[in-house]
């Protein structure tokens, strides 16, 4: 029997890749959107057999009219406390109502279970979330990604290819690090997504590299030495940022502040992936870090 998996985000960057996962596995992948979204989009995930169903998010009752025959919601939404709490609750009342027996919560990211609450914005919102929706009867499952690699193609600290510099903190030279590519990440969401026997928590990573082997594979690929920065001390990095949170007011309303970028490098500096899912379904493939850097640096 074809199984009817709803996608929330699916015209987002990761939700459509969710999607066309999702329809090459054989499933009915359907997608419910605001009334403002963009028709082009839209258009789009028809065009690769996605139903869509334009809805008021903000009513559950139509949200639950949505979820109709639904053996699984994926939630791909991204934002800050509007979405990422308001929003997917009332995704997750309507699949209650609806009965439908799973749920995948926007929670591709680092693991933050593993986290002090407080040490990043971000992270405590889905951390809020998680905590209504394990009071509810839904049967949920959390997929940790670590970092989508595309930060390292934007010349930040850890690698900065335009001033042939690699950066870390603390003592943390050989500490590997989780990265995820938005592909592999869609690829095993689609199979959790039709596993009925999926777990509470999944955690993945395409490659883990730290920067000594950063600056190793680079040299391989460039013929380049890197120089390798250690830029503090992973408390000084602390302080730095709750300094920069509080001078930045206005940062508490905007996705990606200065200070929730380096949120979000403290948190991959201090915590990583060791309990590998990688392995659970047969048919992955897994993009290397050899492969994702050779994309940039020649």
């Amino acid at each position: 029997m074809e199984k009817i998996i709803l996608v929330a985000g699916a015209t987002g960057n990761l939700g459509n890749r969710i999607s066309r996962e999702l329809i090459k596995k054989g499933a009915h992948v359907r997608a419910i959107v605001r009334t403002s979204t963009d028709s082009v989009k839209m258009e789009s995930l028809k065009a690769i057999g996605v139903e869509i169903v334009i809805i008021d998010m903000s009513d559950s009752d139509a949200i639950a009219n949505g979820c109709e025959g639904v053996t699984c919601v994926v939630s791909a939404v991204a934002g800050l406390g509007d979405v990422i709490i308001d929003l997917q609750k009332q995704i997750l009342a309507g699949a209650l109502k609806a009965g439908v027996p799973r749920f995948i919560p926007s929670d591709f990211c680092t693991d933050y279970t593993q986290l002090i609450p407080g040490e990043n914005r971000n992270f405590d919102l889905r951390r809020a979330f998680r905590k209504h929706i394990d009071t509810t009867s839904i049967q949920v499952t959390s997929i940790f990604n670590g970092c989508f690699p595309d930060i390292l193609m934007y010349n930040t600290p850890i690698l900065n290819v335009k001033e042939k510099s690699i950066g870390y903190w603390g003592d943390k030279l050989n500490w590997k690090l989780d990265f995820t590519t938005m592909d592999d990440t869609a690829a095993f969401t689609a199979e959790v997504a039709l596993d009925d026997a999926a777990p509470r928590n999944l955690q993945i990573a395409s490659f883990q590299i730290s920067p000594a082997k950063i600056f190793e594979e680079v040299k391989e690929l460039s013929g380049e030495e890197y120089k390798i920065n250690q830029l503090s001390s992973l408390d000084n990095f602390a302080a730095y940022i709750k300094k920069q949170r509080t001078e930045d007011p206005a940062g508490e309303n905007e996705l990606y502040a200065k200070f929730q970028q380096g949120q979000y490098m403290y948190s991959m500096f201090t915590t990583q992936h060791t309990d590998l899912a990688n392995n659970c379904y047969q048919g992955l493939s897994w993009t290397s870090s050899l492969a994702y850097l050779s994309r940039f640096v020649k």
